[in-house]
């Protein structure tokens, strides 16, 4: 279970093979399966959302979409797509906020066949009811900016980020994330989005990534006179070496955009000059990204330090397995690695920071996903760079009210964190 024990979230699991944070992968020919962006299969709702049990947030049912299968927007397994939708009020009637969920990818024939019989790639599944927490709630004291708004979280099975569009018949997989995405717009258009005044695409960790590839696009489905912003948390998945000099996430995204036929549906400008896998990397897509986005991440983001900086395969004799679970455990040369991936990670903005219209929110913090956990959303002590915590970052700039370039100092210096510990 989860527990916030002052800014710290403990995570208890069982470890029967190798744990790694919200991902499925192929790795020296076996199948990894990991806890998926707190996978609520294996903690309870209060834990997985950052909320207490006396909070009692508001559950909201799944709708499938219907027409998706004419259109052949399907889950893996074939079954219908789905989103969670709670209908704004007043001010809010006419606002529409669209959360993709996140929970990694599957690069291979047999982790997506594992995949598919999971939440993560079939509707059969799904949970019937998610509570709306963080950016989600419908609490103005929970949630200040956005808690009277229709807000709809898009559930993801398809295991390439929205955005695959093939299959593969002989292992009955159905790798449509393009189209479900195109699907559930549609959908939502129908129900009252079309008469959207302002609208914000968001989404965390896979969901986060998807944020920032179907952004223009999502942009393009409105009238030039509406506001349209996108935010991507926990998104910024950055094409490191591993400890071992390798290119673990790389090797990923790879089997992720070639099998999963992902390139028909990734940016042109980026195409033109980078191979498929590097256009998947959303440092090479960002600084083209014309509508305003806004990026929230962890610098020392846990997923990518678990997964992706020092998974077992560049680790073998298990150096880093005390620090991959509680960075208070990692050695002065450990550290420095780190330091080095927030220090790739600030390189990787330069040019993105530059726009006025673009929003960044990069904190010193050992976290992933930070909009749809309550405590790290808008709580009595959510992490804060210069005194303003994200929800007021977000809104601040969504708004317009301020321009919001908040960058931490590095590590250890902030103590708003809610680091994730793993035990």
């Amino acid at each position: 279970m989860v527990k916030v024990l002052g800014v710290v979230v403990v995570i208890v699991g069982i470890v029967l093979c190798k744990w790694v944070y919200g991902f499925e992968f192929e790795e020296n020919g076996s199948w990894v399966h990991g806890l998926d962006d707190l996978n609520v299969t294996e903690l309870s709702f209060s834990d997985s959302y950052g909320v207490s049990a006396a909070t009692s947030p508001m559950m909201v049912g799944l709708t499938l979409i219907q027409g998706a299968a004419a259109k052949g927007a399907v889950c893996l397994d074939g079954t219908l797509p789905g989103y969670h939708l709670h209908r704004g009020y007043g001010s809010g009637a006419n606002s529409w906020l669209i959360q993709l969920e996140g929970g990694g990818w599957c690069n291979s024939i047999r982790t997506c066949v594992y995949r598919k019989k999971t939440r993560r790639g079939s509707s059969i599944y799904m949970e019937k009811q998610i509570p709306f927490t963080g950016i989600l709630s419908n609490n103005p004291e929970e949630n200040p900016d956005f808690f009277n708004w229709n807000r709809v979280k898009l559930r993801y099975c398809d295991g390439a980020s929205f955005i695959g569009d093939s299959q593969n018949q002989a292992a009955q997989l159905q790798f449509r994330g393009q189209r479900i995405w195109s699907a559930a717009i549609e959908d939502l258009m129908s129900k009252g989005m079309c008469y959207a005044n302002q609208a914000l695409l968001s989404g965390c960790s896979a969901g986060g990534l998807a944020a920032i590839l179907h952004c223009d696009e999502f942009r393009g489905f409105f009238p030039r006179n509406i506001k349209v912003k996108c935010l991507s948390d926990a998104g910024l998945f950055l094409d490191s070496f591993d400890i071992a000099g390798g290119r673990t996430l790389r090797n990923l995204f790879s089997g992720v955009v070639n099998m999963q036929g992902v390139r028909k549906n990734l940016p042109s400008f980026c195409l033109n000059h980078l191979d498929p896998t590097s256009c998947f990397f959303p440092q090479n897509v960002i600084s083209n990204i014309k509508t305003p986005l806004f990026l929230l991440n962890a610098a020392y983001d846990s997923w990518q330090v678990q997964a992706s900086l020092a998974p077992a395969s560049a680790d073998p004799h298990g150096y880093w397995n005390e620090c991959k679970k509680n960075h208070a455990q990692c050695s002065p040369p450990q550290i420095q690695f780190l330091q080095g991936f927030r220090n790739q990670m600030l390189n990787a903005i330069k040019g993105f920071s530059m726009s006025k219209q673009n929003g960044l929110f990069i904190n010193s913090c050992f976290a992933h996903c930070q909009t749809e956990r309550q405590d790290t959303w808008f709580a009595d002590n959510s992490p804060v760079i210069n005194n303003k915590g994200i929800a007021l970052a977000v809104g601040d700039w969504y708004f317009d009210r301020s321009g919001v370039k908040s960058i931490d100092c590095p590590y250890p210096c902030d103590q708003t964190c809610h680091n994730l510990v793993f035990r």
